[in-house]
């Protein structure tokens, strides 16, 4: 007997689309309720007006959906459209900037596992690049708070050899390998370590647990910067065993425009 399928509603966020067939669509989508879920939408190639920007990619929609057991392939019945961040879609770089954030949303959400933090931490940023200027800090703040989500949060409070806080006279690397600093006495020039002064680790620290709200008021200096994009761009290529190419794409246009 083929089991009934249940129909269920939650909150999205369109992380990708891929073509199906002549006139369907397979979404991803990073839920509220349901963690990451994939669905089909019928005829979505077809009839825009029924689906109409509701499975664009970082579209937020509540969406109609019903499936036989939770690792089926969800049937979307309906997607009414929440916010299309027309603001991110005007702007070039934020547009590749918002497709770096649902790419690594994409990566580090497992599917069906509710994972409501990963859901408002995506949404919350886009809201952010929607109303603000995009910046370093709005993206190396993303990442280390996703980071932490996911169970993979880097040690930036202490050497993870000897346990150490971190204190100004010393200097520090970050060992991708280990998920942390190691100071100079534990690790002397460490080959595979990225230098990161004290200033860095302390603003990527605030960053991480400062209110949403009050993040725009933090900005990373120009060696931080360039200190925190090397370090977290060392840790997710670890963790991942590549370099997404949402990434590489933003980091070649801004190369452009430098």
């Amino acid at each position: 007997m083929i089991p009934s399928r249940t129909e269920l509603r939650t909150e999205a966020i369109v992380l990708r689309a891929i073509d199906y067939g002549e006139s369907d669509r397979i979404v991803t989508f990073c839920t509220a309720d349901f963690g990451k879920i994939r669905g089909i939408a019928k005829g979505a190639r077809r009839s825009r007006k029924r689906f109409a920007n509701a499975i664009e990619p970082f579209c937020c929609s509540r969406i109609l959906f019903s499936r036989r057991s939770p690792d089926s392939l969800a049937l979307i019945e309906g997607c009414d459209v929440l916010s299309h961040f027309p603001g991110i879609r005007s702007d070039l770089e934020k547009t590749l900037a918002a497709s770096c954030l649902i790419d690594l949303t994409d990566q580090f959400t497992p599917e069906d596992k509710k994972s409501e933090a990963s859901f408002c931490l995506l949404l919350d940023f886009l809201r952010l690049l929607e109303g603000t200027a995009l910046t370093e800090s709005l993206l190396r703040f993303f990442e280390i708070r996703l980071l932490r989500i996911s169970g993979y949060d880097p040690v930036l409070d202490r050497c993870i050899s000897c346990k150490t806080p971190i204190v100004k006279e010393a200097a520090y690397r970050f060992d991708a390998a280990k998920g942390g600093l190691t100071c100079n006495i534990c690790a002397p020039g460490s080959r595979d370590a990225i230098p990161v002064s004290l200033g860095t680790i302390r603003t990527l620290l605030l960053g991480r647990e400062m209110e949403i709200d009050r993040l725009g008021r933090l900005l990373l200096s120009d060696q931080s910067a360039d200190e925190s994009r090397r370090l977290l761009a060392h840790f997710i290529r670890h963790l991942l065993g590549r370099e997404l190419k949402s990434v590489h794409v933003l980091n070649e246009i801004r190369r452009l425009y430098v």
